[in-house]
């Protein structure tokens, strides 16, 4: 009986029609014709990974996992390949593949498939764009590949993956990132929507400066989004940019003269951005220092 295939989705069963799972011993070990529609046993060492293969980072935790997995159960779905001379390249399922050398299998099940180069590149972006093993980057560039290398266009590209297409649009965008940005999209330092919300700051070190701030103030991505129209604005209007800083100073220069005044010492707010900052108090002796603590301590 045929086992039921999982997690390919609509977009990479049309290119890889339905494949019996059934093994007899004649198949097993041995490859006997170079197109084979049904899944054999050949070794691990002889299968290679696909050279246009889109996902370039494999998570070593996930890995493990489904080593694990394939320790205790085997592989349920065979890897897709292709004869290459002496070997076999990958089609789909190189996780599989990697796992299955973690978990120290000699032979892997597989199906022997002949495809076009631009057919193997399509089903292995559809394959990982499916599993969602892609990092956004990794996604884009690989949409980019596809309109550039089969000349599609984007509505074309959005009905072979099973996305619309404001989705590839979207996505292909976060190329026009700073490269400093995208790789903090690849790291998982910020999200893709943050990455979208950075867009609209067209110089590559105000958006990797504002790409940090994001980081390490952990904004989200409305805070981001908020953060970017607000510097737009100011860009829009800076002379009411400048008068508002100068209200802003005169408020801060007023709070000093009064802590000067209540403390009897020199008083500095540095105020920054976000109404937030720090008060510097002066002070020229330990006497001094003993009388500013006892002002402070009968205020409360």
């Amino acid at each position: 009986m045929a086992a039921k295939r999982r997690g390919l989705g609509t977009g990479l069963d049309n290119l890889i029609p339905d494949i019996g799972l059934e093994t007899t011993e004649e198949t097993k070990g041995k490859i006997e014709r170079e197109n084979v529609s049904r899944e054999t046993l050949i070794p691990i060492i002889k299968i290679e990974p696909n050279h246009a293969q889109p996902r370039t980072r494999f998570d070593e935790d996930a890995l493990q996992e489904l080593a694990d997995s394939i320790k205790q159960y085997g592989i349920i779905e065979p890897i897709v390949v292709q004869k290459r001379d002496n070997f076999y390249e990958i089609i789909a399922g190189e996780r599989r593949w990697r796992a299955a050398r973690m978990a120290g299998l000699k032979e892997v099940p597989v199906v022997i498939k002949e495809y076009s180069e631009d057919e193997i590149f399509t089903i292995a972006l559809i394959e990982n764009i499916q599993r969602e093993d892609l990092n956004p980057i990794e996604e884009a560039v690989a949409y980019q590949k596809l309109i550039q290398e089969l000349n599609l266009k984007q509505d074309e590209v959005a009905e072979k993956v099973s996305k619309s297409r404001t989705a590839i649009t979207n996505s292909m965008r976060l190329l026009k990132l700073d490269m400093r940005v995208q790789q903090m999209l690849i790291d998982e330092m910020i999200s893709e929507g943050h990455g979208r919300a950075l867009l609209p700051i067209t110089d590559p070190e105000e958006q990797f400066t504002l790409a940090m701030k994001v980081f390490d103030e952990k904004l989200s991505v409305r805070e981001t989004e908020k953060l970017i129209k607000k510097i737009q604005e100011e860009k829009k209007n800076p002379a009411k940019q400048e008068e508002e800083a100068k209200d802003v100073s005169f408020v801060y220069r007023s709070l000093e003269e009064k802590l000067k005044r209540s403390l009897g010492t020199k008083v500095e707010i540095k105020n920054k951005a976000n109404n937030t900052g720090k008060i510097e108090i002066e002070y020229y002796s330990m006497d001094e220092l003993e009388r500013i603590v006892e002002l402070m301590e009968s205020v409360q």
